[in-house]
């Protein structure tokens, strides 16, 4: 988040941590899995948080515990509303939880399998208004039918069922079920992964236009790099449940400072054929959130690891403004230009 932007999400150490029991007839808890593990962050009014790192990482997670789909174990996350208007939403509970869901959505990753098969297209993207009680059945109709055209749906798609569009074509209903109610947080968890490239595309600047249009933020969690770079204001790199860098997109993508994002980065390819490509190669594999090892969790897979990474959890600090990263030693391995921007 910019200095000038104002902040829709602030989000302190938070927590969520999955049980783990034991066999025999008690089924005594034994341990937990960390799939969140002390993530503080801030997402500005209007901007694009790319959320990246490998499967098992905790990306999801963050995103359901952020609209409350799970209950987290810690922390606290605080909506800046209009006015100066704070809410802590992990306080709410019941109706008032139920009447302010309709700021925050979800766009699931299976564009198919999240889709009733049963339901209308009509009646899926209306189903949000009807569990808010938003007015009678024309009112709910026009309401519709607005955010169906700037979906680019036609009126005629409203009376088909989902197994009669493509991939994109139902990716988009998705999207005008999600922005139906008119919320200002959305969540899009993998939503482009199941298409082919130019329906990417397509979805990519749909999304992009409907967020100059009408000031949404996202939290875009994806595998595909190049996706979050063409869409994401800043983006975060997370690894075993914990943060490990945050930044501006431009200065992720070109002057990483943490050995886990730049491996990543390292893996991005190029379209330039004489521009080598060699990736980054990790040993190992990603350790078990159910128990990580001690100090930094990436100290297994480091090619820069010492005694103290293996001890001493690195403190989540800024080295440079807008630029936060959980590494000891961050300034040592970052790139020339990363330290004179700083």
């Amino acid at each position: 988040m910019t200095a000038a932007t104002q902040p829709l999400l602030d989000v302190q150490h938070l927590k969520v941590h999955f049980p783990v029991k034991g066999g025999g007839l008690f089924r005594r808890v034994t341990g937990a899995v960390r799939a969140v593990d002390d993530v503080s962050f801030t997402i500005g009014r209007g901007e694009t948080l790319g959320l990246v790192g490998e499967s098992g990482s905790g990306k999801t997670t963050v995103g359901r515990a952020l609209l409350r789909a799970l209950t987290p174990t810690g922390g606290r996350v605080t909506w800046h509303g209009d006015e100066g208007r704070a809410v802590d939403l992990l306080a709410l509970k019941g109706e008032p939880l139920r009447r302010f869901r309709r700021n925050m959505q979800l766009i699931f990753q299976d564009p198919y399998a999240s889709l009733n098969p049963r339901m209308t297209v009509r009646d899926i993207i209306a189903e949000p208004l009807e569990c808010q009680e938003f007015g009678t059945r024309a009112e709910i109709d026009d309401r519709v039918r607005e955010i169906a055209g700037r979906c680019k749906l036609s009126v005629e798609h409203l009376r088909r069922f989902p197994h009669a569009f493509s991939g994109g074509q139902r990716q988009r209903i998705c999207i005008a079920r999600a922005l139906v109610s008119n919320p200002r947080f959305i969540v899009c968890d993998e939503s482009v992964s199941a298409l082919d490239v130019s329906i990417q595309a397509e979805i990519i600047n749909l999304l992009m236009d409907l967020q100059a249009e009408f000031g949404f933020t996202y939290l875009f969690i994806a595998h595909d790099l190049s996706v979050v770079a063409q869409i994401s204001t800043q983006v975060a790199v997370m690894y075993v449940g914990t943060f490990v860098e945050m930044a501006p997109t431009r200065r992720i993508f070109f002057s990483p400072m943490h050995p886990y994002t730049r491996a990543l980065m390292s893996a991005v390819p190029t379209v330039d054929p004489d521009q080598p490509f060699n990736p980054m190669r990790l040993p190992g594999e990603i350790p078990n959130p159910a128990n990580p090892p001690p100090g930094c969790r990436f100290n297994t897979r480091c090619p820069h690891v010492d005694n103290r990474c293996r001890t001493e959890v690195p403190a989540w600090r800024a080295v440079a403004p807008d630029h936060t990263v959980a590494c000891h030693h961050a300034e040592a391995l970052a790139p020339a230009d990363a330290m004179s921007a700083a």
